[in-house]
């Protein structure tokens, strides 16, 4: 992506502000994410007091990326292949 198509936005995490540059098209969801990572840090301050804002940063992405990995092993796709090669497996020793 060229730089010269780069939008430059102010969002708000964890009560800090970070500018990043993305594409327009992008921006809706970057600031739906946002939200919806910073509502995850507030959730996350309630339920473990005591931490400081990186802790509770870091849990966050922890929990992203554990539920992104969780799901990619859900996949339609995947199940349905998996499903077909352990019937294979069963098939070849019950014979």
């Amino acid at each position: 992506m060229s730089e010269e198509k780069l939008i430059s936005i102010n969002v708000w995490l964890a009560e800090r502000s970070y500018r990043i540059r993305i594409a327009p098209e992008e921006e809706e969801a970057v600031r739906k994410a946002v939200k919806q990572a910073d509502n995850k840090i507030a959730e996350l301050r309630t339920d473990y007091a005591g931490k400081d804002d990186q802790d509770f940063v870091a849990m966050c992405l922890l929990t992203y990326a554990a539920d992104g990995a969780i799901s990619t092993l859900q996949h339609p796709l995947l199940v349905k292949e998996l499903n077909e090669m352990t019937e294979k497996v069963d098939k070849a020793l019950n014979d």
